[in-house]
């Protein structure tokens, strides 16, 4: 078992054992997630990411969950675990993370995006035939330090995903339909663990809290794109965001946010 460290700053230790990325924390924090093994909203000890093999023609897929929970057992996790897999090696994982005014947040992502989609699209049974056994999904884990109520949790991942889909606009990744440009893959799945301090009741895109998903998120959905498919970074011309990436947070971000 390897134990990895991004950057001195970075505060959410992980493992990468038998092909899994493993979070494991000293008490359950809270967690909302749309994880195929633990989703929904309540509490973890152990969060997983697990990289699997892309299934051949006439293999049959067993059941996520099922599948999920073997392999937390197998990797010693006695209590809750919310749990992910990916198709994405391991080695092109992103991390990023982003801190301002004592809330930070760190987010972990593989990117995938041979299964592109556009929201509202039609879904014939072949799409998800060609899902199962593609490298498409964009898994997004995100750590904060902050204490977020239900409300909050709920907004952060809109936040998150509206930040997914920027970065896939920016790159200008097509929906493997043809309807258009891509606004996420069709088996995309995102995990947000929360902390305890400082509570924070508001976490929409004009909060501080908002800003530093969005920032984490779209970057790292960026640097995952580079990856995968050997883009260019996009110009400023069509990446306004870029612009600000350095700006510096408005004081009324800490009004808006702290508790």
């Amino acid at each position: 078992m390897t134990q990895r460290t991004a950057q001195k700053t970075w505060r959410t230790p992980f493992t990468i054992v038998e092909r899994t990325l493993l979070l494991s924390f000293a008490k359950p924090r809270r967690v909302i997630s749309s994880a195929v093994l633990g989703g929904g909203i309540g509490y973890a000890s152990h969060v997983l990411n697990h990289q699997v093999d892309v299934p051949g023609a006439g293999v049959r897929l067993e059941d996520p969950a099922r599948f999920l929970s073997r392999v937390a057992r197998r990797l010693g996790c006695r209590d809750v675990v919310v749990g992910l897999m990916t198709a994405v090696n391991l080695r092109h994982m992103i991390l990023h993370r982003k801190e301002a005014h004592g809330i930070w947040v760190e987010g972990f992502l593989t990117v995938g995006v041979t299964n592109a989609v556009r929201a509202g699209e039609p879904v014939n049974f072949s799409d998800v035939e060609v899902a199962q056994k593609s490298r498409g999904t964009i898994n997004i884990i995100l750590v904060t330090n902050a204490g977020l109520n239900s409300a909050a949790m709920v907004g952060a991942i809109g936040v998150a995903t509206e930040a997914k889909t920027a970065a896939l606009l920016d790159a200008r990744v097509p929906s493997r339909s043809g309807w258009g440009l891509a606004t996420g893959t069709g088996t995309d799945a995102i995990v947000l663990v929360t902390g305890h301090a400082p509570r924070i009741r508001y976490s929409g895109t004009h909060t501080l809290m908002g800003h530093l998903i969005g920032c984490v998120v779209r970057e790292g959905v960026r640097q995952g794109l580079q990856r995968v498919l050997g883009k260019a970074e996009p110009s400023r011309a069509s990446s306004p965001m870029k612009q600000r990436e350095n700006h510096k947070e408005p004081k009324v971000f800490q009004k808006i946010d702290g508790e």
